[in-house]
């Protein structure tokens, strides 16, 4: 019997509360597509897990000493 296969779909990255990107399924990865300028360096990179891409935004914004501030 075969397995149910997961589809991975879009969705939102929320860092702090605040919607930081869109993960975009592509090839079994996420694509990160940044919305928020503080973390724009990190666009268009690929990762294994929505956690990954929460870890690579709480590294680089300790890195640029930048933080994400609501409007």
């Amino acid at each position: 019997m075969a397995r149910p296969r997961f589809v991975m779909q879009k969705q939102a990255v929320v860092f702090n509360g605040q919607e930081v990107g869109i993960a975009v399924p592509v090839e079994n990865r996420l694509k990160f597509i940044a919305v928020r300028f503080n973390v724009i360096d990190l666009d268009n990179r690929l990762f294994d897990t929505v956690t990954e891409i929460r870890r690579a935004i709480t590294e680089h914004l300790a890195s640029s000493g930048r933080a994400i501030t609501s409007h």
